[in-house]
Parts: C-alpha cells; structure tokens; sequence
C-alpha cells in the first residue's frame, strides 16, 4: 500500500504524461517559502520555481516565478493583458489546481491555466517547483517547464 500523498500521485501522472523527467522529493518538513525550499534542496533561491495563482476577475492565470523575485502585478496584468492580477483565496486555488497554497505544481491541473514563466529561471541547470503538496517538489529545467505547461515567457518584476 503507497503512503504517498494521493496529490503528489496525481502530480507524478501529469509529469509522466507530459514526458517530465525530473526527480519528486518528499521532504520532511512543509517547505511553504522559496528560502525553505532552497535550504532544504541546498540550492540558491532563485533556482525554486514558485507556481504563483492569481485571480484575473474570477479566471485563474499562474505564473512560475523564481524565488528571487516578487511578482509585479500592474506590470503583468498589463503585459499580459488583463484589467488586474490579485491574490487568490485558498478556495480559489484549490478549484483552480486541486492543490493546496504552498503546493500549487506548474502542471496537472483540473482543467488548462494560463500561464506565464519568468525567463529567470533559464539562469539555472536545474530548478525545482512543487509537486503538488507543500512538502513535494520536483526537479526539471526551464525549457522543460515551457514545454509541459505550454508558458509564455513574461518578465515578471
């Protein structure tokens, strides 16, 4: 009998359908920030993939940040073309993502998401980003992640 968390099961689905090639590492604590998650893999900051969900007027849009940076949202929202990017509610991700705050994977969603990838994250061999529970993450790369959730590149500060 599996004990993996039935979310990070799911996710490890969506990565194998999406020819993901990276490694899920359960770690033993909730690594809910970009600094714990970093300290816990031994990588700089900037290398964590943060899955951020905004609130577009009641449509979802997701944007997959390095942790070295904060997320501009006039600017995005004007890029992107969308009157304002708020802070999603709990409820509002989990419809969303069927994730969790702190756990939001960049794939395997209940239904497709708009979303946007900081080019930053091309600096890095490898990045890691949630695996769908806030104590899961996963190992891929930039062009991995542009390719699996089908991103546009958007500079988010």
């Amino acid at each position: 009998m599996s004990t993996e968390h039935p979310s990070v099961t799911r996710f490890r689905s969506a990565l194998a359908a999406r020819g993901g090639t990276g490694e899920i590492v359960v770690l033993p604590d909730s690594v809910h920030t970009a600094a714990l998650a970093a300290q816990a893999l031994g990588c700089e900051v900037g290398a964590i993939a943060n899955s951020l969900l905004f609130d577009a007027g009641g449509a979802p849009v997701l944007i997959l940040t390095s942790g070295s940076h904060r997320v501009d949202t006039a600017k995005v929202a004007a890029t992107i073309g969308v009157p304002a990017l708020k802070r999603a509610t709990p409820e509002f991700v989990r419809e969303h993502t069927g994730q969790v705050i702190g756990g939001v994977s960049p794939i395997g969603h209940p239904a497709p998401v708009p979303t946007y990838l900081d080019p930053w994250l091309r600096r890095y061999d490898v990045v890691w980003a949630a695996a769908g529970h806030p104590a899961a993450v996963f190992s891929t790369t930039h062009d991995e992640l542009l390719r699996m959730t089908g991103a546009v590149e958007t500079d988010v500060e």
